[in-house]
C-alpha cells in the first residue's frame, strides 16, 4: 500500500500535539521576536530560490541553447530531449517532495500528562524532574536514552522523545528520527522525507552527470575555438557562432561542480544507509540500556536498506513514501521480542532515588516483527547447524 505520508505518524505541530499554547504570556512584548522570526523564515528561502533559478537557467541552456541551436542532428536532438526531460521530472519531483514534506513529529502519547506536566514545571531539582520522566515513561517504547542514563526529555517542546528523535533549532520542533536540517531543501530531513532526500540526491546526480556528458563534446569544440577561415581545417559539423557558446561554457562548469558536491555528498547517505545510522547517530552514538552503541539500529545491509525505501523494489525509485515503520519505535539488535520478557529494564542514573522502571515494550509494527522475525530465524538455524556438528563430533571421538 501507498501512502503519500508515513503512516500513524502525527503531522501537527507541536503546540497542538501537546496541548500547549506559544501565545505571549500578559505584558510581554512578543512583535520584535515575531518579526525577526518572520524575517529568518523568508531569508530561509533564499537557498532554494538559487537552486530553483540554475534549474531553470539550465533548462533553457540545455533545451533552446545546445539542442534547438547548437546540435545539428535532428536524430541526436530527440534522443537527448527524452533522456533529459527523464532525468529532469524525477529530479523536480524528488527535490518538490523533500522540500515540501512536513517533518514527523512524536505523538501525544509521548506528552506528559497535565498533572505530571504541572508538577514538573514547578519542580526545582533535576532528581525529582527525572522521577516524573521515569513515571511517565514506562508506558513508552523507549530504549535510548541520555549520555547520563537519563530520560531524553525536550524542554522547549515539552515531549518526552522518542527513539532517535531530535529536536531542530531551525524548525523549532521535535523531528523523529531526525537527520539534519537541510538549507537547500528548508526543511528538516527525517523519518518523513529521508527516502526523497536520498532519491533527491540520485536523481540531481544523474542530471548533472547526463548534461556534463552530452555537453562535453561541444564545450571542446567552443573552448578551442575551433572555427577556421579554412575550410581544410573546419569541422564538418561548423558550429553557429551565437551567443549558445557561452550558455554551453556556463551549463558544463556548473553541471561538473554540482556534480562533484553531489557524488561525495550522496555516497556518505547511502554509507549510513548501509549501517542504518542519520547523521546525528554517525557523529554521536545512540546511548542504550547496555551503553552507546553506534550499531544498535543496523539490522544488516538489506533489511538496512528496506528500512528506508521498503519491502518493494518497484517503488524504490520513485518518490513516494514506502519507509518501513511509524518513526516512533525502531527494531534494535539489543531487542528481545521473547513472549516470556516482554519487558525492558531501564535503570535510572547511579545515586538517584528513582527505583528500576521496567517500560512494556509496546507492540512492534507488521514490518518491524518481519524483520525480528528473520534475524531470529537465522539465528536459530545457525544454533542447529552448531548443535548438529557438536553431537557429529562426540560420535567420531566414541
Amino acid at each position: 500500500m501507498l501512502l503519500d505520508g508515513p503512516p500513524s505518524v502525527s503531522f501537527r505541530s507541536r503546540d497542538v500535539t501537546c496541548g500547549h499554547s506559544l501565545s505571549p504570556r500578559r505584558g510581554e512584548k512578543m512583535a520584535p521576536t515575531h518579526v525577526l522570526r518572520c524575517c529568518q523564515r523568508g531569508l530561509a528561502w533564499i537557498p532554494v530560490i538559487f537552486i530553483a533559478l540554475v534549474v531553470c537557467w539550465s533548462y533553457y541552456a540545455y533545451v533552446v541553447e545546445l539542442c534547438l541551436f547548437t546540435i545539428p542532428s535532428i536524430g541526436e536532438q530527440i534522443v537527448y530531449l527524452i533522456f533529459f526531460h527523464l532525468s529532469f521530472i524525477m529530479f523536480v519531483w524528488s527535490y518538490w517532495k523533500t522540500i515540501f514534506t512536513k517533518p514527523a513529529n512524536p505523538s501525544k502519547e509521548f506528552c506528559l500528562p497535565k498533572d505530571e506536566k504541572e508538577r514538573y514545571e514547578k519542580e526545582e531539582r533535576p532528581e525529582s524532574q527525572q522521577e516524573i520522566l521515569w513515571r511517565a515513561a514506562t508506558s513508552l517504547p523507549l530504549y535510548t536514552r541520555t549520555g547520563a542514563g537519563a530520560i531524553r526529555y525536550c524542554d522547549r517542546c515539552q515531549v518526552i522523545k522518542p527513539d532517535r528523535c531530535h529536536h531542530c533549532s531551525a524548525c523549532d520542533m521535535c523531528v523523529l528520527k531526525m537527520d539534519h536540517h537541510c538549507p537547500w531543501v528548508n526543511n528538516c530531513v527525517g523519518f518523513s522525507n529521508y527516502k526523497f532526500f536520498i532519491l533527491f540526491l540520485a536523481y540531481s546526480l544523474v542530471y548533472c552527470l547526463f548534461i556534463a556528458a552530452t555537453v562535453l563534446q561541444y564545450f571542446i569544440k567552443f573552448w578551442t575555438l575551433c572555427r577556421r577561415k579554412s575550410a581544410e581545417n573546419c569541422p564538418k559539423n561548423e558550429l553557429p557562432d551565437t551567443h549558445a557558446k557561452f550558455h554551453v561554457l556556463f551549463l558544463f562548469f556548473v553541471a561538473a561542480m554540482f556534480c562533484i558536491s553531489i557524488l561525495s555528498l550522496f555516497s556518505y547517505h547511502l554509507w549510513l544507509v548501509g549501517k542504518n545510522r542519520s547523521t546525528i547517530e554517525a557523529f554521536r552514538a545512540p546511548v542504550f540500556r547496555t551503553g552507546s552503541d553506534k550499531n544498535g539500529f543496523s539490522l544488516g545491509f538489506r533489511k538496512n536498506i528496506a528500512q528506508v525505501f521498503g519491502d518493494q523494489k518497484k517503488y524504490w525509485l520513485l518518490p513516494i513514501f514506502t519507509s518501513q515503520g511509524d518513526g516512533l519505535t525502531f527494531p534494535t539488535r539489543l531487542v528481545n521480542t521473547d513472549a516470556e520478557q516482554a519487558t525492558v529494564t531501564l535503570q535510572p542514573e547511579p545515586n538517584k532515588s528513582v527505583a528500576d522502571v521496567a517500560i512494556p515494550v509496546s507492540p512492534l509494527s507488521e514490518s518491524q516483527n518481519r524483520l525480528l522475525s528473520n534475524d531470529q530465524h537465522a539465528n536459530n538455524i545457525e544454533e542447529q547447524l552448531a548443535d548438529n556438528s557438536f553431537r557429529t563430533g562426540e560420535l567420531q571421538w566414541e
